[in-house]
């Protein structure tokens, strides 16, 4: 299988099935000397891990990782990096009686018409549980980012048809509200609509937003390696994600040019912008103030009322699917999109080392 490797110098490969032993990635390019422990990782495989509130999955998995090489004495060696996560929950026979036929809205039929062979427990690598091994590459990615001065913050915009309040919007409710929403009154609302779609035994999309402050200008490659497209890229990589938009997003298409551009302005010997419509990026590389982008989540496709669809054999039948499935995949999916906005910056921005001869000159020449 092709494609299970992303990034060109901080590079990550994931690997694993949702029902088999373990799952994890291994980092190449991750620099030296970087402290280091099990628990900096763990504290965003937690967020991720199913069975925690009434609104995710009752999987219990404890998602431990193991860093199994790349790390001595507490700190990065500059050799491969290598994380594991082992299964301990995995219930296969809930999916013995899908074994035949497609599920709606999930990747059987193609994975049958590519490989003629498909894992169909849980999903295997179309699982959302592969997100995990892409959670602990991007929790090293973030640590990097952080001792750089630079921060990604991702959360919870909207379930279903409940939205925050940004006048409301509380950074520190993303991580104690069960919805990942910085407004707890909203939070509330989106809880309840997500208890009716459960006793309608239906499942909910919603929208995940992310800003990340601290990146200098003139991040990204102008041409096939685009910030924003990068962005688009790895967001469009999570299996649930549809859509992406990069500041004002399709807005922009709605407006003419003297509303969408944003004016400069010099401040203190520093050129900032008056808004910031696009989000961050112009011509593809960053502009010095703030990234903004959403994605937009669809329904957990797993649902439990009766669905049409056909078996291998091209008959007609009629499912209902069993199992333990998440009414909504945002929540979950919120520190997945901030691993990979991390994983895609902290790429960029080694590229960007070999953006100027004056760069090397420093590293290479500096006495």
């Amino acid at each position: 299988m092709a494609g299970s490797t992303y990034g060109t110098v901080f590079q990550i490969t994931t690997w694993g099935e949702s029902h088999g032993k373990a799952l994890g990635a291994v980092i190449d390019g991750c620099p030296a000397g970087l402290p280091l422990t099990e628990k900096d990782i763990q504290i965003y495989l937690d967020r991720r891990k199913p069975g925690q509130t009434s609104i995710s999955t009752p999987r219990k998995e404890s998602d431990q990782v193991e860093i199994l090489s790349g790390v001595f004495e507490g700190k990065t060696t500059g050799t491969p990096l290598s994380l594991m996560i082992r299964n301990t929950s995995q219930k296969s026979s809930d999916y013995s009686q899908i074994a035949s036929c497609y599920r709606p809205g999930h990747a059987d039929y193609p994975f049958d018409a590519k490989y003629g062979f498909r894992d169909y427990r849980g999903g295997g690598r179309s699982s959302g549980r592969e997100t995990a091994g892409r959670v602990a590459a991007g929790a090293v990615a973030l640590k990097i980012l952080s001792a750089l001065g630079i921060s990604v913050c991702a959360y919870t915009e909207s379930i279903g048809p409940v939205s925050i309040n940004y006048d409301y919007f509380d950074e520190t409710a993303i991580l104690t509200t069960p919805t990942c929403m910085p407004d707890a009154e909203a939070s509330v609302k989106a809880e309840n609509y997500l208890k009716e779609c459960q006793a309608a035994k239906d499942s909910s999309g919603g929208v995940i937003a992310c800003f990340v402050s601290g990146v200098p200008a003139g991040i990204g490659e102008p041409v096939f390696e685009k910030l924003d497209a990068s962005l688009a890229k790895a967001m469009l990589s999570i299996g649930a994600v549809k859509a992406f938009e990069m500041g004002d997003g399709i807005l922009a298409s709605k407006r003419k040019g003297s509303e969408n551009n944003d004016s400069f302005f010099t401040e203190n010997g520093l050129i900032q912008k008056k808004t910031n419509h696009s989000g961050g990026t112009l011509g593809g590389m960053s502009d010095g103030s703030d990234l903004f982008f959403k994605v937009h989540v669809k329904p957990t496709p797993s649902i439990f009322q009766p669905q049409d669809t056909v078996n291998k054999e091209g008959e007609n039948v009629t499912i209902q699917i069993k199992g333990r499935h998440d009414p909504v995949i945002v929540p979950r999916a919120v520190v997945v999109v901030q691993a990979m906005a991390a994983l895609t910056i902290l790429d960029l921005m080694m590229l960007n080392m070999n953006a100027r001869m004056e760069y090397l000159e420093k590293f290479y020449r500096e006495d």
